[in-house]
């Protein structure tokens, strides 16, 4: 009789492989499932494998061990739906919780908004997008205060922060999320280098801002953004909900 092999993939968000590897390091030791943990595009995947008589009895040796998986990483977890993406978990949560959500955006130009915009049926929670390039455009439609801008600049915390708010106000959203940072090739200083980006989620007028470096080139930069981006949206909506 022919092996049959059986696999099953959890994906997860703001959590390091190394973080990963300490949490579930003695379900690694079982000789009938094979665990990998692969990053891949600032997320990471595990990926349980097993080989079995029948399609049953691989489904058996994988389903105790991803129930653990799920018990103990629980958050992280955004699905283990092959076809089911990270943009996707989170329209399915403003959906669940019944919130409307605007965006903000600078150095990833779009992008973002793209992303969310993609999913099917997200007109029931999408009310509006702003490309605020320029400090001028800051101030104008977002109204990111303009001592905060000279004193702290485009690229930081507090303008980050006015961003969010800013977003949630004019478009009247539950939520907002802003971006701005430094996507390069140039642009960078010693104080503030290309890859560092600042990211804002405001749920229900509660202002949550991170800081990230990124690195590689423009495009991976602006790329990596966009997903931190849907993870830390993500995270607040259930710290928020919790």
């Amino acid at each position: 009789m022919d092996t049959i092999t059986r696999n099953k993939t959890i994906k997860l968000i703001g959590i390091t492989e190394k973080e990963i590897r300490a949490d579930i390091s003695d379900l690694m030791d079982n000789e009938d499932l094979d665990i990998e943990i692969k990053p891949f595009d600032s997320k990471t995947y595990i990926i349980l494998t097993a080989d079995a008589d029948t399609e049953d009895e691989a489904k058996d040796i994988i389903r105790p061990v991803s129930k653990e998986i799920k018990k103990r990483l629980g958050n992280y977890i955004y699905s283990t739906k092959e076809k089911k993406s990270l943009e996707m978990s989170v329209v399915s949560l403003l959906e669940k919780n019944e919130l409307t959500i605007s965006t903000a955006e600078s150095c990833t130009g779009g992008l973002l908004a793209g992303r969310i915009i993609n999913v099917p049926g997200v007109s029931d929670v999408y009310k509006e997008g702003f490309i605020t390039y320029t400090n001028k455009a800051k101030r104008k439609t977002l109204g990111v205060n303009k001592a905060t801008l000279k004193k702290y600049g485009a690229v930081s915390a507090q303008t980050a922060r006015e961003m969010a708010l800013g977003a949630a106000l004019e478009a009247d959203s539950d939520v907002s999320i802003s971006v701005t940072g430094i996507a390069g090739p140039d642009g960078g200083t010693a104080q503030k280098p290309v890859g560092l980006v600042y990211i804002g989620v405001c749920v229900k007028n509660n202002v949550h801002v991170e800081e990230f470096r990124f690195t590689g080139d423009r495009a991976n930069v602006r790329e990596q953004t966009v997903i931190s981006a849907l993870g830390l949206l993500r995270k607040c909506i259930l710290e928020y909900f919790s």
